[in-house]
């Protein structure tokens, strides 16, 4: 079982100081992965439903900064050396394929093969407006946007025809240092889960009890089987819950490996560098090297 931590790059962690201490004191506890959220913009007083809260808002005001992900994680690149380097997630069909594939391409050579890219197709619509982006189309651009960058990934002159991104003998360098990045599908829903079977390298469920999430896991699977896929290669991601952190957090980890997880992602648990660094270092001895 691996582990990482998410929501790795807000709070205290959004600042240049406290992103390289939760970094390396994560590396330091044998955490395997760092993931990153995405805003670009929140609009004030938006009405769209946030689907991880009971509220329908995402915790926080909305001035709480929120960097890039992705140079979020070239800075804590340079300031570690194992850990792995996650979005999760990255809202793809607001991003340009071509610009986008560039950006990670590099981050991945640069920390010499470390990078996961989690993408989803976003909820917020006040943002996809402000971006300028059709709300309505954004699972469609997903699609297009994942083909469009693996072939910038991994062709040696690229060229791709899809509804939304069109290019030809577009070459571009550097190629990511594992050959091509890992993606992993973001999403809560039957829909998201059918992606993942289809398209994703890995699949990580926002939220989801145990029966919920072996609900989605078979459709990921099925899915997988039904296009020709392996769906033994897909691997899952998920959320640890309160049960991880009590005094059966062992037997929740092996009750999520039976479900087929491979990964599991666990909040900051403190949000100053000493705290963080107790906290990682208690984890890891007491669930991280006990496991892995």
């Amino acid at each position: 079982m691996k582990f990482g931590v998410m929501f790795a790059n807000v709070g205290p962690m959004a600042e240049p100081e406290g992103a390289v201490a939760l970094a390396q004191a994560a590396e330091e506890a044998g955490f395997e992965s760092l993931w990153t959220v995405e805003h670009t913009v929140v609009p004030a007083g938006y009405e769209s439903a946030y689907p991880y809260s009971r509220d329908g808002r995402m915790p926080g005001p909305e001035t709480s900064p929120i960097p890039d992900p992705l140079i979020w994680l070239t800075w804590v690149a340079a300031n570690t050396t194992r850990i792995r380097l996650a979005t999760g997630i990255l809202i793809l069909p607001q991003r340009n394929p071509v610009v986008l594939a560039k950006e990670v391409a590099t981050l991945d050579h640069l920390s010499g093969g470390r990078v996961e890219l989690g993408i989803g197709v976003g909820w917020l619509k006040e943002e996809f407006d402000a971006i300028g982006v059709p709300f309505e189309e954004r699972g469609k651009r997903a699609d297009d946007h994942v083909a469009a960058l693996r072939a910038l990934w991994t062709q040696e002159e690229p060229t791709f025809d899809g509804p939304f991104t069109r290019f030809e003998r577009a070459i571009s360098r550097p190629q990511p240092a594992q050959g091509s990045v890992p993606i992993t599908v973001g999403g809560h829903s039957e829909i998201a889960a059918r992606r993942a079977g289809r398209l994703g390298d890995g699949f990580f469920p926002g939220k989801g009890d145990h029966q919920q999430l072996a609900h989605l896991f078979d459709i990921v699977r099925t899915t997988a089987t039904d296009h020709g896929r392996d769906p033994e290669a897909i691997t899952f991601t998920v959320g640890g819950g309160p049960k991880l952190f009590g005094a059966d957090g062992l037997d929740e980890v092996k009750a999520l490996a039976d479900l087929g997880v491979s990964r599991i992602v666990v909040p900051p648990l403190a949000y100053d560098p000493d705290g963080q660094r107790e906290a990682f270092s208690r984890f890891g001895e007491e669930i991280i090297a006990k496991v892995s």
